[in-house]
């Protein structure tokens, strides 16, 4: 009878939690739904990248087909679905054609940890969490199924029986170890202050002490950082350097086998640019106000809080695409230099830190929520932005084109040259 009971206050109540029926039910349509978007949002980034690439070379752009080019996406995956296999000779056929599935499918469930709303109060059923999946190791789940798509290039590589290729995957191989690292040491700051690996409950911390981003702001940029290489775009694109490699990895791959390569790299864009938000700038939090952070739940704080989430990923897919046609290419040299030389122990220093921070902080009686706490570890944050932004590097360390020789050495060449242009100038 008490059981009873409880259920019909569940069902009457839609700020309580749902019934497991309820709960399994709508984490299917959850699940149905974030899908069919996401693979929508997945196609038309590939519009969104093309367009915003034409207006900052100033030209058009694909704008033929639907209203001012809509329709260019479905056109797309019409053609690719239409064209033609090839299979080169001497592939292992099985990996072959396994290859695009292993980088496609751990790039499409990724998202599914990361909540993109508040609570929605449904009447009759109860209070839906806007999370596919809410795992109590939700971020430890993102880590672990994003670093599996990297198989996938790899297995492309070497079973396409091309050189090429195989170098390709050799290279998004050693850029995954270097970068993997350096991500994962930059978000334990963010665990050292949400002291969970919830994401949900990440955001929640932020909703109380204050946005990441401003507190760990050198976490962010390790984190950002790293985050572009692991989608293999540029500057990091050297697993499919065109002007080295043919296309990479994917070289012998054509069709919706090949489409299959760009489509993971643009879901991965998608996830990445989440997880920063998740981690970083509060998930959906809305800035400014509390309102949309405590009870009671209703249909305008999810809708709301959808939008400022949706908005927020905009903001990071259009920085990737326009990092992508601003910022050269970097050397291989400089690409592997910055992942061990500057990113791993610069987030190892800033990890001792902010856990030193921390520690200090709690054992001093602070609430992690009050002024006093969140004033000094944004005084931290200051003078390590200081020092890493404006003192360390000033175009030595981080510039992408830093030369190897000393100050001295280059002032020597620069003497030979000029004695060399005095002498032609006297034979003159």
């Amino acid at each position: 009878m008490t059981h009873a009971l409880s259920l019909l206050l569940q069902a009457a109540n839609p700020q309580l939690p749902p019934t497991d029926g309820m709960f399994i039910l709508f984490g299917l349509i959850k699940a149905g739904a974030a899908f069919g978007i996401y693979m929508l949002c997945v196609a038309y980034t590939t519009l969104a990248e093309r367009r915003v690439a034409a207006w900052i070379q100033d030209r058009l752009g694909p704008n033929r087909v639907g209203w001012e080019g809509f329709l260019q996406p479905i056109a797309d995956g019409v053609k690719n679905f239409m064209k033609e296999e090839s299979m080169p000779g001497g592939v292992n056929k099985a990996l072959f054609i396994l290859a695009p599935a292993i980088a496609f499918v751990p790039a499409m469930i990724t998202w599914a940890v990361i909540p993109f709303a508040s609570p929605l109060p449904v009447p009759g059923v109860g209070l839906i969490d806007m999370v596919v999946a809410d795992l109590p190791v939700g971020f430890l789940f993102t880590l672990a199924i994003s670093s599996l798509g990297v198989y996938g290039v790899t297995i492309a590589g070497w079973s396409s029986n091309n050189k090429y290729a195989l170098l390709g995957g050799l290279r998004a191989s050693a850029q995954m170890i270097s970068y993997e690292i350096a991500m994962g040491m930059s978000t334990v700051c963010v665990l050292l202050l949400a002291g969970n690996v919830n994401l949900s409950a990440v955001i929640s911390q932020q909703q109380t002490q204050g946005w990441n981003v401003l507190l760990l702001t050198l976490a962010f940029f390790i984190f950002a950082v790293a985050a572009l290489a692991e989608t293999n775009r540029v500057p990091f694109d050297l697993p499919e350097a065109e002007s080295e490699l043919i296309a990479g990895y994917h070289a012998e791959y054509s069709s919706m086998r090949y489409s299959m390569f760009p489509l993971a790299e643009y879901a991965n864009i998608i996830t990445s640019s989440s997880l920063m938000i998740a981690l970083f700038f509060g998930g959906w939090d809305i800035p400014f106000t509390t309102w949309d952070n405590l009870p009671p739940w209703t249909i305008t704080k999810t809708l709301l809080t959808m939008g400022m989430y949706v908005g927020k990923v905009m903001f990071f897919v259009f920085a990737f695409i326009w990092l992508r046609w601003t910022v050269p290419r970097f050397r291989y040299d400089q690409l592997m230099s910055l992942g061990w030389k500057v990113l791993l122990p610069m987030a190892l220093l800033y990890i001792t830190a902010v856990a030193s921070m921390v520690l200090g902080l709690d054992f001093a009686g602070l609430a992690r929520d009050g002024m006093a706490f969140r004033g000094a570890m944004l005084g931290m944050n200051l003078v390590f932005v200081v020092l890493v932004f404006w003192v360390l590097d000033r175009g030595r360390i981080i510039s992408p084109a830093f030369s190897r020789l000393q100050r001295e050495e280059v002032a020597q060449l620069r003497a030979v040259a000029d004695r060399s242009d005095l002498l032609n100038g006297k034979g003159a």
